[in-house]
């Protein structure tokens, strides 16, 4: 694919990104608590943890969608934590960003979703727009659906167009945040293997952000797990089993841990009481 919209490379040996001490917090909530992380060129890193720990949080420092209340961000040797917004608008031409619900605009076109982000940098003639088009909706194997409107489109292909106007950029580094969310196995599956199909087509860095473990395991070089603000692991998907983390072999395993049994129990214990007092009451 053409290098026409690419406007920067990493080496492979610096880290394209890379949080130092970041903590984050919403009002007494605090979501990341002095993390570090360095993603490195040309990997695909994978973020999991449970639901609502900050794995999202996490994602949009990388983009400045957030800042860090202490800490920093740095894109290759760009801090980014500092940048003005306007600074900003160069660095996030290099990032594709695929939303966890893909974020597509209903009274547009998928050709006009695709293209968006090529206007909105002015990047190209008309004509290369389109044509930019064409090659990135057929990466997705979606050459066929230029004319419709997302409500024509399943969840799957909602996804995947959402994917091709992530790319129309060409960036170096791609963000997916929760990309298998909402889809069914085999769709879900599809989109892992775009995930990895797009890493090895246009050499570029991924971060995604899941909690399905079947994704983590089949596109991460390296799965980290964020557990209340911090990072309890950091391994490969083969050695992820073998951490000796309690709460990451109950996480990878899909089990509840006894805590969480004993509230369930006590639920049920009283719902259980108010039905018998009811009972009670009608005798």
């Amino acid at each position: 694919m053409s290098r026409l919209f690419r406007t920067g490379e990493m080496t492979e040996q610096e880290p394209i990104l890379r949080l130092e001490g970041v903590h984050k917090a919403f009002d007494a909530h605090v979501v990341l608590d002095g993390v570090d992380l360095a993603v490195a060129a040309g990997k695909t890193t994978v973020v999991i943890g449970p639901s609502a720990c900050g794995k999202s949080v996490l994602l949009k420092h990388f983009v400045g969608l957030l800042r860090p209340d202490r800490g920093k961000v740095f894109f290759g040797s760009y801090e980014i934590s500092s940048m003005s917004e306007r600074r900003l608008v160069k660095i996030r031409r290099r990032i594709g960003f695929l939303f966890q619900g893909g974020a597509l605009f209903d009274s547009m076109t998928v050709a006009d979703n695709v293209q968006f982000p090529l206007v909105e940098h002015n990047v190209g003639t008309a004509l290369q727009r389109v044509g930019r088009c064409k090659d990135v909706l057929a990466l997705v194997g979606l050459e066929d659906v230029m004319d419709k409107y997302p409500e024509e489109l399943s969840g799957g292909q909602k996804k995947r167009v959402a994917l091709a106007r992530a790319i129309a950029l060409d960036p170096e580094v791609i963000l997916y945040d929760e990309p298998t969310t909402g889809l069914d196995p085999i769709r879900a599956d599809l989109i892992n293997e775009l995930i990895i199909k797009l890493q090895d087509a246009l050499a570029t860095t991924a971060v995604v952000v899941t909690h399905d473990m079947s994704s983590a395991r089949k596109v991460g070089d390296r799965i980290v797990m964020l557990h209340e603000g911090r990072f309890i692991a950091d391994a490969t998907p083969q050695s992820l089993d073998s951490t000796g983390d309690e709460v990451v072999a109950r996480f990878v395993e899909g089990k509840a841990s006894p805590e969480e049994l004993a509230e369930l129990e006590t639920g049920r214990l009283l719902k259980g009481e108010t039905r018998n007092n009811d009972a009670e009451k009608s005798e």
